[in-house]
Order: C-alpha cells, then structure tokens, then sequence
C-alpha cells in the first residue's frame, strides 16, 4: 500500500507556562516553571496543595457568558488550543473538503470539574435533585471532539482517545494513520484536560502520587532528581494540525516536521506502575523508530514522560538505556514537565509540540530542578537545568498512561 506522508501545519497550546505557542516555547527554553499554591479551592484538608494552573485564563474572553456555562472547562481548553492552531496552519484559507478533514481529540478524565460539581450539588440540593440538563454532554470525554466538528464543519473521521497519560499522543496516532491510510486530507489531533479540582488532588494526593513539596513549588517537579516525590498536577490543552503532504504543499502551507511512525503497546503488568523493565516503553519506542522506516541510531532527541514519580522515573531511561545500548550516550533526552506539571491526557499533545519546536529550532529544552544525581537511574544526557542547542534531525515523544498504556510518536525535521 502506498502510504501518504504526513506533516505538522498547525499547532496550539494553552499550558501552566503559556496560553499559546510562543509564550509556551520562550518560557521552555527558558526553563521557567508554572507550579504554585493552587487558587481554585481550599486545600486545607489536603496533603498538596501545589499544582501548574493555567495562569489568567478567562473564559469570557473566549465564549460568552451563556455559552460557557454549558462546556466544561477541559472541552473550553481544548476549543481555546485548536483556535490557535487552526488559526496558524491558515487551513481554511484554503477552503479545504469537509469530509475530508476530521477530529481525533483525547483526554483523560473528561469533565471532572463538572462532574464534582452536579455531585456536590445534588448532595447539598435537599429532597428535590436536580441536574443540569447539560450534564452528560459537558461531562462526556468526546464532547471536546464533537463539539470542534460542529464548530468548524468538519466531517471526516471525529472521536477521542481515552488512555490515561498517553490519551492524546493515541489522538495524534490515530489522526495520523487516517492521513497516510488516505482516509482524510487533514486532521485536528491533540487533548485537553481540567482536573486541578478537590477530587483530582485528592485522588491522586491520596494514591501517593502528588509533590507535597507545598513550601516550594517551583521545584517540586524534578524528574530524575534523587529527591523527587510525586509528579504536579497540571492542566490545559495542546493542538496538531496534521496534513498529507501533497495537500500542504498545494497550499502552501508552513510546515513544522514530518511526522513519521508510533509505536503503541501495552505493559500488561500493573494498574498503575510502570513495567520496572520498561519493557512496554521499549517496544513502543521500537515501533515508532521501525514505523518511520529509520534506525535506532537515527535518534538525536527523547521528550520522555519523565513525571517525577519514584518507580516511572526509573523504567523510562532504562528501557531507553537497555533498547539504545551504545548509542543512549548520544540522544539529548530531556523531560518538559518539569516546567509543565502533568498535564494527563493533554501531556502527550504538550509534549509533542515542545518535540517538533525543538526539531524546527535546534533547541533542547530542559529538564529543570536537578540537584542530585540518583544511582539507580541510567545515566543518560538528561538536559538538566539548561536548554542546549543541537541540530535534531530525527526525535521521539513518550507518553505513558495508567494501565500499562505507552505510546510514541516519531517526528522528522522537514
């Protein structure tokens, strides 16, 4: 089968360090991190009380008044990155075929900020419940991706991907497959995510899996620091416009890389901890790589999953140590939530566009908040503390999910 090439035309973010694309890139290079005391709740009764929040986003800026209190705000994130996004690939300039251009958009956990809120109320609402009659629809994990299609008349392929951490990197796969497969022209691939509420720190707080540095939040991320003690939680959205080659080309498109392979598996071993031999992540990074038709040795630059956690921390670089042998030395690995948070099933989108700016501008940003080596993680160039400058011509993005979900995506420099 003659497969399509696809290519980047089009990206939108809206993170803990920025509301769109340049000001999320400068404060990357930067090294600047969007961890604080969270604002949104009191969180005396809780152990953390840290988290990345988006900072000065104000829905009415984007959608009256009226209409915001029917979209949950992980859905209002995803629509505010998709703007952008469609705005910079300029795709309806070029009043591209409406079946031909589809939605695949992932998310973890959906509207929880809804949700814990219909609850509370209902709880509280004496011996008459009631429900908003928007409810479900706000609260639905492919309402984000529907409500796109709606907003822009596209037809084509429209769904979402739910796979914890890993959601919208299997968002940018599946889009991805459609194009070369020749299913659709283009497709808006990404996810968002809004769980910086009581029971997101709470659930996670009390599974161990949070910072409870509180006195010191802009260090409290540290991926492969000796000291780490739990990821941040983060929030926002992340955007791809993906396109067949030959269609970017007859309009001229700006192209940021080539997308070229994933690799998706599973680690059938735990519900929540990583396989200690990261033997999923190495077939997924082993996927990606053969799916792009490359070598292991083409490899310059790994955007790990890098969260912080004790246990994943450790597995990442020794299924990068153990898959690269020789050639590990030489891969500029570096992990962006530890400027970022985690942003769950919005991280792998994130963390996608942080890898093509990267391929596009020669530019590692780094890994922040290293202070101690770990011995028992594998000694890789980790960009600590500093971005670096290097020609990357071929990178992956990591993304791992609660369940054993793993997923890469390979980008080419175009």
């Amino acid at each position: 089968m003659n497969l399509k090439r696809v290519v980047v035309t089009g990206i939108g973010a809206l993170t803990p360090v920025g509301n769109n694309v340049p000001d999320l890139w400068a404060n990357l290079q930067a090294g600047v991190s969007g961890a604080g005391q969270i604002t949104r709740f009191d969180t005396e009764k809780f152990k953390c009380h840290i988290a990345c929040e988006l900072k000065g986003f104000d829905p009415t800026a984007y959608f009256d008044r009226k209409e915001a209190r029917k979209i949950d705000l992980f859905t209002q994130y995803g629509m505010v990155a998709v703007d952008e996004a469609i705005a910079d690939s300029q795709l309806l300039d070029s009043k591209p075929d409406p079946d031909r251009v589809g939605v695949i958009w992932g998310s973890g956990m959906g509207g929880v900020t809804t949700f814990q809120q219909e609850l509370s109320d209902y709880v509280s609402g004496g011996l008459t419940p009631r429900f908003s009659p928007f409810f479900v629809p706000k609260t639905i994990i492919d309402i984000c991706a529907g409500m796109l299609s709606i907003k822009y008349g596209f037809r084509g392929p429209n769904y979402s991907t739910v796979a914890a951490c890993a959601s919208s990197a299997m968002a940018i796969s599946d889009a991805f497959n459609n194009i070369r497969y020749g299913k659709a022209d283009a497709m808006v691939a990404g996810g968002s995510e809004a769980a910086v509420t009581e029971a997101g720190i709470g659930g996670f707080s009390n599974m161990q899996a949070l910072s409870t540095r509180n006195d010191d939040p802009a260090t409290a991320s540290r991926p492969y620091d000796k000291d780490r003690d739990g990821f941040v939680l983060g929030e926002g959205a992340g955007a791809l416009i993906l396109e067949e080659l030959e269609h970017a080309k007859a309009r001229g498109a700006h192209i940021y890389a080539e997308i070229t392979g994933t690799g998706l598996t599973a680690d059938a071993y735990h519900i929540t901890a990583s396989h200690p031999e990261g033997l999923g992540a190495q077939n997924a990074m082993r996927q990606a790589v053969i799916d792009s038709g490359m070598q292991l040795t083409d490899v310059d630059h790994i955007n790990t999953h890098g969260t912080s956690t004790p246990v994943g921390d450790i597995s990442e670089p020794k299924a990068i140590a153990d898959l690269f042998g020789e050639h590990a030395k030489n891969i500029s690995v570096n992990s962006t939530k530890s400027m970022t948070g985690h942003l769950l099933g919005a991280a792998g989108a994130v963390e996608a566009i942080a890898t093509v700016l990267a391929l596009k501008h020669g530019v590692i940003p780094p890994t922040i908040n290293h202070f101690t080596d770990d011995p028992q993680i594998a000694p890789l160039d980790f960009t600590f503390n500093k971005a670096v400058k290097r020609d990357i011509n071929f990178a992956l993005s990591n993304a791992f999910g609660f369940g054993g979900h793993n997923a890469c995506l390979a980008f080419r420099k175009y």
